[in-house]
């Protein structure tokens, strides 16, 4: 079952559904909920062959649509049964369907049984700056994920398959009082609903992972402007998540890293104050080769970290620069999230300035007056901790210390190691079990597709297209290449000239080119 929540989604929905008819197993059925809209998204959706619902008075954007749809769906299913939900802007690898729905019926052993299985992540179009600095994140992060052998920290709503088991947990641990109260699936009253509905899978005893071979693209912020009112969301979302879960043995790995983040942010004041005093002490800097050693491999391994993204992502981390003030720019973000927490300031969803090709909103943050002088506070706080531990000899240490340790987990990312893994668990195999597949497929989604199918002897003609049939039609296997060309023509009309052609560009690079997935699912070090 695959729920896919749209708000005029039209231009887009199309690479999402052509995506889910590329499947190597096919799902049993598409449901688009389609939440307010005033285009054609419903009508795309049919002649894809999806079935179509429309949301009632929700007010609650995405998580709103999803628990409607899902307050629906759940009495139908079986434990065996799971839930694919994914953004319409989204496109799947052709093995998602396949690699998340084994990774569900994964032998629990000694391990928690798997509750959901996240993507990873990959962005289009890559243009512009803004565009290429995402990228790189991305990459970083798929990185991460592998060395890490597929913990999840946070399940995307890009797209994640979920059990129904573990939905119907979730849904009676809230009502129950387990879990932070809420009228559904997912928390309508978080900033990053996905990322509450992991640490609540987390809290119930499930495992959430995200394969290597279950990869998805998602379309980046074009500008700057959307781009940090995003991260904005996510960061504030985060921190309140956390708020509301308390320290548990869950949210502690999350703590930590959020304490890891801001040390950073305070450490540029810290070692500019520190250099600043110095310098008027004693007329010059103290430098020493050493630091330019340790510089260099810091830069050196950010630019290896990012080799699977092309040339161009090795590029902008080698020049230092463009990434340093894109560093400056989420610590801005840090901040004013943080800021924002502390302040209650307050969060609505607007409309984007008139021009936009794409009817989105965009999340903001609305700051109260005190949010400045909180601001300045911490700032004259950190200022006042350089100059104090400046006085007593011991700020270059800290500094010292604190490049060292930045160095050193370089040097463990550079190694492929993970070095919280036997604080926080196994993680994946390396590689799947194939042993695990052994029994008969049951619920999940519909039938394999083969491999060796007619159609894919034929040249290439017989991608996985939908028949048209209307609402609540399940999907077909198109077996004439004739047909599928007709279901092509079909649909095309609802893609742009320049979407068709990224859509044809992101999708050649699931075989080939700068990000070979193929490749990520068989363990490199992507």
């Amino acid at each position: 079952m695959v729920v896919i929540p749209a708000h005029n989604e039209g231009e887009l929905i199309s690479e999402a559904l052509e995506s889910l008819a590329a499947q190597t197993r096919l799902a049993d059925e598409i449901i688009v909920v389609a939440d307010r809209c005033s285009d054609n998204t419903s009508l795309v959706a049919r002649a894809h062959g999806a079935a179509t619902r429309l949301t009632i008075l929700n007010r609650d954007n995405k998580a709103g649509a999803l628990n409607q749809e899902i307050a629906s769906l759940l009495p139908r299913l079986t434990d065996n049964d799971a839930v694919l939900m994914m953004d319409a802007d989204s496109s799947l690898s052709p093995t998602f369907l396949s690699e998340a729905t084994w990774r569900l019926r994964e032998p629990k052993g000694r391990r928690a049984q798997v509750g959901a299985v996240g993507g990873i992540f990959f962005g289009y179009p890559v243009r512009g700056f803004v565009e290429n600095i995402q990228n790189n994140e991305y990459v970083r992060y798929a990185r991460d994920l592998h060395r890490r052998k597929g913990r999840a920290d946070v399940l995307t709503g890009v797209a994640t398959l979920f059990s129904a088991k573990a939905l119907r947990a979730v849904e009676h641990a809230r009502s129950t009082g387990q879990l932070p109260p809420g009228a559904g699936i997912y928390d309508l009253n978080a900033l990053t609903e996905d990322n509450e509905l992991t640490l609540a899978l987390k809290h119930l005893g499930f495992r959430c992972v995200s394969p290597r071979a279950c990869t998805v693209g998602t379309e980046l912020m074009p500008t700057g402007e959307r781009l940090f009112h995003q991260r904005l969301r996510w960061q504030r979302g985060a921190l309140q998540n956390l708020l509301e879960y308390g320290t548990t043995r869950y949210t502690a790995p999350y703590i930590a890293r959020q304490l890891l983040m801001y040390s950073a942010v305070a450490f540029l004041p810290f070692f500019l104050t520190t250099m600043t005093y110095a310098w008027m002490r004693t007329g010059s800097i103290p430098w020493a080769w050493f630091w330019v050693y340790v510089t260099a491999f810091v830069v050196f391994e950010r630019a290896w970290s990012v080799k699977r993204g092309g040339w161009r992502s090795v590029l902008l981390a080698g020049l230092v620069l463009p990434e340093a003030i894109y560093d400056l720019f989420l610590h801005t973000v840090y901040i004013e999230a943080a800021t924002d927490v502390a302040t209650h300031s307050r969060g609505t969803w607007e409309k984007p300035a008139p021009g936009g090709t794409i009817d989105v909103r965009l999340w903001r943050s609305h700051r109260r007056r005190r949010a400045v002088p909180v601001y300045t506070g911490v700032l004259a706080f950190v200022v006042g901790l350089a100059l104090g531990c400046s006085t007593i000899g011991v700020a270059w240490l800290m500094i010292a210390a604190f490049v060292l340790a930045g160095a050193a987990a370089a040097a463990f990312r550079l190694i492929n190691l993970d070095p919280f893994g036997l604080l926080l668990g196994r993680g994946e195999p390396a590689k799947p079990q194939r042993e695990v597949r052994a029994s008969p497929p049951r619920g999940f989604g519909g039938p394999d597709v083969p491999e060796d199918d007619a159609l894919a002897k034929a040249g290439g003609e017989g991608t996985h297209h939908w028949l048209s049939g209307g609402a609540g039609v399940r999907n077909t296997r198109v077996t004439s290449s004739a047909t599928a060309r007709l279901s092509r023509q079909k649909t095309a009309e609802w893609l742009s000239e320049s979407r068709r052609a990224e859509s044809q560009r992101f999708a050649e690079t699931w075989g080939s080119g700068a990000i070979n997935h193929e490749k990520v699912g068989e363990g490199s070090d992507r």
